[in-house]
């Protein structure tokens, strides 16, 4: 087995763990996004993480660990920096489309190159700041990884969610005062645990909605 294929295979590995079935065409692409990232960073900082096996833990596993979580047909990923979990999620759902928004222009013409150079006809580059930036149309799931506090995170993704969005906060370390401050307005649905193959560090996801008609996590 060549190295390039038992790379790819032990990705399909790997994602199977968090139950994200992989075609071998989709770990291929997955594997060419972390070329593409590395020869960028060569001339931009677009990550500090730049060990191989670390860029997929960290960029690929950690992004496809919330793909059970995601709803509907049309989802953002606020704060995408170098295009994640956003371009690995677009790539595994190829009929969903995603809007990757980020402040940085740097790193979205990134994320329109990588786009491009993958023939990711699903994803919508947006270089744009979540609070200010006002859709046509609610979406679906807001997905943001490391974004800002809960608190703060809903207040900025308000504009961009309708009564049904699901917003999915996705976290490192748990931190006791997480939830102080949430608006009465916003319920937390579900807060999980994620475990990344090979990763070693705490990660977890909180699930949010506007609280009419829904009952509150306890």
């Amino acid at each position: 087995m060549s190295g390039a294929s038992a790379e790819a295979h032990a990705l399909i590995a790997s994602a199977a763990t968090l139950g994200v079935t992989l075609e071998t065409a989709m770990a291929t692409r997955l594997l060419a996004l972390l070329d593409e990232l590395a020869r960028w960073n060569r001339s931009y900082n677009l990550t500090s993480i730049t060990a191989r096996a670390e860029m997929i833990t960290h960029h690929l596993l950690d992004s496809l660990s919330v793909w059970p979580l995601l709803a509907g047909e049309r989802i953002i990923d606020v704060g995408t920096g170098a295009g994640f979990p956003g371009l690995p999620l677009a790539i595994v759902e190829s009929t969903r489309h995603f809007t990757l928004l980020d402040s940085n222009g740097k790193k979205v013409r990134f994320v329109a190159h990588a786009a491009r150079t993958l023939g990711l006809a699903n994803v919508e580059p947006l270089h744009a700041r979540a609070e200010t930036y006002a859709p046509t149309k609610v979406f679906d799931t807001v997905v943001a990884r490391a974004f800002a506090p809960l608190s703060e995170l809903v207040k900025q993704v308000a504009g961009l969610c309708g009564p049904a969005t699901r917003v999915l906060a996705m976290k490192g370390r748990r931190s006791a005062d997480e939830r102080a401050g949430l608006p009465a307005d916003w319920l937390i649905e579900q807060d999980r645990e994620l475990h990344i193959p090979g990763l070693g560090e705490e990660r977890h996801v909180i699930v949010l909605r506007r609280s009419a008609g829904a009952a509150p996590l306890r």
